[in-house]
């Protein structure tokens, strides 16, 4: 698949490598033209698969069919109005955990709503949103696993065929896609991510930690 991430950081990153190992075609944009170029030949020194990296300069258009917002909460609100008329026709990737960044033990959305549901709401009408890897961090995912546990990415939305989508994403970067239902979910999803980002220092596990379910 085509798929576009904006951000070149640490979430970027790992769910670039992600893509990458699974042989899809991945290109990145960021505010910084720089590190977007660095990441881009970073995750093509990576592909053994078929894939390709590439780098967007300032003005490009987007050309993902889905395209990962691998941005904190309120850069993903800007990333949305700057990209908004490129983001009809494509599924939308939403991963971030919209928590206080001053005190970090709160959300700062509504507690009717989620950071998904509100990227639902600036996307073009029919745009269908998608939650996902906001209980995986960045390490982990350029790993692959955590402590040889194969990574579980949580998955939620409104559309079954962007979740399809999304899910072979997943798999075909080695981790298990887990569908936990409607995009309303979310907010269940994003107080997870908050209580798995607050037990990383009383644990001492350096965010090398992973959400996993067994059945």
């Amino acid at each position: 698949m085509n798929v576009t991430i904006i951000g070149a950081g640490n979430m970027g990153r790992g769910i670039g490598t992600r893509l990458i190992a699974g042989g899809n075609d991945v290109e990145i944009v960021d505010r910084d033209p720089g590190e977007a170029r660095a990441l881009a030949e970073e995750l093509g020194g990576k592909a053994e698969n078929g894939g390709s990296a590439t780098a967007l300069e300032p003005g490009d258009e987007i050309g993902g069919d889905i395209v990962v917002l691998a941005l904190y909460y309120a850069p993903e609100l800007e990333a949305v109005e700057q990209y908004r008329n490129q983001l009809a026709g494509k599924v939308v990737v939403e991963i971030s955990n919209p928590v206080d960044v001053e005190s970090f033990d709160r959300l700062v959305t509504p507690p009717d709503s989620s950071a998904a549901e509100e990227i639902a709401k600036l996307v073009p009408t029919g745009t269908p949103v998608v939650k996902a890897f906001n209980t995986t961090f960045a390490g982990t995912l350029v790993a692959g696993e955590s402590a040889g546990q194969q990574l579980d990415v949580l998955i939620a939305g409104d559309d079954e065929d962007a979740k399809g989508k999304v899910k072979e994403l997943v798999e075909d970067g080695g981790l298990r896609a887990i569908d936990v239902g409607p995009l309303r979910r979310a907010r269940q999803l994003e107080h997870l991510g908050l209580l798995h980002m607050s037990l990383q220092e009383p644990l001492g596990a350096g965010f090398e930690s992973t959400v996993k379910l067994h059945w």
